[in-house]
């Protein structure tokens, strides 16, 4: 149904609801609560420390006041409150709107975060309300991300209604809700936009998370299938000749791990059925390495091979170690931002055969773009690639070889769920030369202290990267933006060239940014997790993490591994406002730890499948569910249901027809 059959959604508050992902009322259904307010836990702010996220409340004293940056480039609003004789700044970054729906002498709800410095505290991006309004509710009160015309209330009574007008049902088969006592879906979503208690709403969130992954593994089930293609394409390179290729290429040894890997490859790209394996390391494991001697294999017997990477960054990488690798062999790169004429010489010369390597971005799965013999498809950094695109490059040759990489370990337990129909291959070892990365929890009050190490650092040619995860303004105000962070080191550090770079950034933009920061142009690099995966400077020894205790301990990981990467002496600094409780315990795990298949082992048994299946850049379905608090124990009940459905002979007509319409609708999933 429209969002407009709701009363109290206009034209124009719908198309702010758009804006959010929100088109109809099954959208507004699954528009879940980003977080939950205990409105007996509001605190004083004369008594909050700097970084704290506090629900507090103030009266507005001053008229807000709109100042743009320079350019027109985003904003800020800015007023003054009182409490109790106290005063403080509230401030949004980039929500001119909420200059409008602030009133002078009216006292408001705020929730967000403490920045205390100087002779002023100021609460940065918090969510508000008018206390007159809040405090008529009790109890636990939803808050949900909102944009212009949407406000809290709005949209916590608008979810009600949508549940109640589309009365959500299970597609599991009845007798199988029966056998594992599985609660009304109907009331798990009325649980989750209205909790009576917290208790109430983990059981709701896993009973809906049982339901969704039930429909997402069943469509994994019916897409995948179960039989395996036999070999068209045969590669008459040698193990010998691999042998030479590998001594003579590389300057280093292979450990162990990549030695073994390179056997499993070859023995399967010799074998009788096609290629279909994921190789998961570590970071820094060298598996880039490995994905050489598979792509010499193929282009060595004649064929052609394409590297398919997430990012242009990671792309040109990738084509700048190949060509040194196939000095022999000629190797070209394809991305968006390419202009017109050379993507059509570079397409030209791949369908002429004129080409054997082609390293590329998305750019690589257009129609236009055809292969003469593409006999290997690989995968970099597979998590940030949907099924469907993964598939797209597969149907540019006949039954390639297909070789997908992460650098994300999972356990092995999820990866048999989300993996089932691929071999699995694991690099659990480093090269010797790597030194560990130092790793400290850092607290707010030593904040300066550890800028003042960094300086240090930068003065003996080093560069800093600086990680927090949000681009523009906090709405719910409980984390620090890349842009504010970018505008108070450029005050706190002014002898230091500072980059930006975030993924609302052009291509080109980060492109520079990046080369820039390779070429020691810039010190300090301020991003989003743009840099998660695969960027390499080797002279880059620092990472500081904001807000640490906000990612995932697989995340927090792999942002780490962007440091060390050569024989300098690293350091990671997770700055926390927790001083207890599991978020700290967590992060003493990420400090006393540096395996990443053990970490990730940690986090799924402390936070559940939150850091596999969550909210980072990974499609709607995947996005939804980032925001519910559930088990992994749920993932796994769907699995066992989904199984014994598909093995009880019944009719799964209507079940396959639904969960394939969900995967067509979601298509571009994609695991984190």
């Amino acid at each position: 149904m429209e969002l407009t059959v709701i009363r109290g959604i206009s034209a124009a508050r719908a198309a702010d609801f758009n804006k959010l992902g929100v088109t109809d009322t099954a959208d507004l259904v699954r528009f879940f609560p980003r977080a939950y307010l205990d409105l007996r836990e509001k605190q004083l702010l004369r008594y909050a420390y700097h970084n704290d996220v506090v629900l507090t409340s103030g009266k507005i004293v001053t008229p807000p006041q709109v100042r743009y940056f320079r350019r027109g480039r985003g904003g800020m609003v800015k007023a003054y409150c009182e409490q109790e004789g106290f005063s403080f700044a509230v401030v949004w970054y980039n929500m001119p709107y909420v200059a409008n729906k602030l009133k002078v002498g009216e006292e408001y709800l705020f929730y967000g975060r403490v920045r205390a410095e100087g002779f002023e505290t100021t609460l940065t991006n918090p969510s508000f309300e008018p206390c007159e309004k809040v405090m008529r509710l009790q109890g636990i009160v939803p808050q949900y991300k909102v944009k212009g015309s949407l406000t809290q209330k709005l949209v916590r009574d608008s979810a009600r209604l949508a549940v109640n007008l589309e009365k959500p049902k299970s597609i599991i088969p009845l007798f199988l809700q029966q056998k594992y006592a599985l609660s009304d879906l109907y009331n798990a979503y009325r649980e989750i936009h209205n909790p009576t208690d917290m208790g109430r709403k983990k059981l709701a969130a896993d009973r809906i998370a049982v339901e969704e992954y039930f429909a997402l593994i069943s469509a994994f089930k019916v897409i995948k299938g179960d039989s395996a293609q036999v070999r068209i394409n045969r590669y008459s390179c040698s193990s010998r000749e691999l042998v030479t290729f590998i001594a003579e290429r590389f300057p280093f040894d292979f450990t162990d791990g990549q030695k073994k890997a390179v056997n499993e490859i070859y023995a399967d790209m010799t074998g009788g059925s096609v290629m279909n394996r994921l190789m998961q390391g570590d970071v820094g494991s060298g598996k880039t390495a490995v994905a050489t001697c598979a792509v010499f294999v193929a282009v060595k017997s004649g064929y052609q091979a394409a590297m398919l990477a997430p990012t242009e960054v990671l792309a040109a990488q990738n084509y700048n170690v190949f060509k040194k690798v196939f000095s022999d062999f000629n190797v070209a790169l394809l991305t968006g931002s390419m202009t017109a004429k050379e993507k059509k010489q570079i397409k030209s010369d791949l369908k002429d055969g004129k080409i054997d390597i082609l390293c590329g971005t998305h750019a690589i799965l257009t129609e236009d773009v055809e292969f003469s013999a593409l006999s290997l498809c690989v995968c970099d950094e597979q998590q940030r690639f949907g099924v469907s695109q993964r598939s797209a490059l597969l149907n540019k040759g006949v039954t390639p070889d297909v070789l997908v990489m992460s650098a994300t370990p999972i356990p092995r337990t999820l990866s048999l769920i989300f993996y089932g129909d691929l071999d699995v291959t694991t690099i659990s070892d480093k090269p010797k030369n790597r030194l560990p990365v130092q790793t400290n929890i850092v607290p707010t009050e030593k904040y300066g202290d550890m800028l003042k190490f960094i300086v240090g650092e930068t003065e003996k040619g080093r560069q800093a990267y600086f990680v927090c995860p949000k681009i523009d303004g906090d709405e719910d105000g409980e984390i620090m933006s890349v842009t504010e962070l970018f505008e108070d080191l450029k005050s706190r550090l002014p002898d230091l060239p500072i980059g930006l770079l975030h993924g609302k950034m052009k291509d080109k933009e980060k492109a520079a940014v990046m080369q820039d920061f390779k070429d020691k142009k810039i010190k300090i690099l301020v991003s989003t997790t743009v840099i998660e995966v695969g960027v390499d400077v080797p002279d880059a020894s620092v990472m500081v993490i904001y807000d640490a205790e906000r990612f995932g301990l697989s995340a927090l990981h792999q942002l780490r591994g962007r440091v060390g990467r050569s024989d300098i002496k690293s350091y990671c600094f997770l700055l926390t406002k927790r001083t207890s409780g599991e978020s700290l315990a967590r992060l003493k795990i990420m400090q006393d730890n540096g395996d990443g298949f053990k970490i990730s082992e940690y986090d799924y048994k402390l936070r559940g499948s939150g850091d596999f299946m969550g909210e980072r850049q990974s499609g709607k379905f995947m996005d939804d569910l980032g925001s519910l608090d559930y088990s992994t124990e749920a993932i796994f009940l769907a699995k066992k249901i989904s199984d014994e459905a598909f093995g009880s002979g019944m009719d799964l007509t209507e079940i396959k027809r639904v969960a394939i319409k969900k995967y067509e609708k979601l298509k571009n999933i994609s695991m984190n």
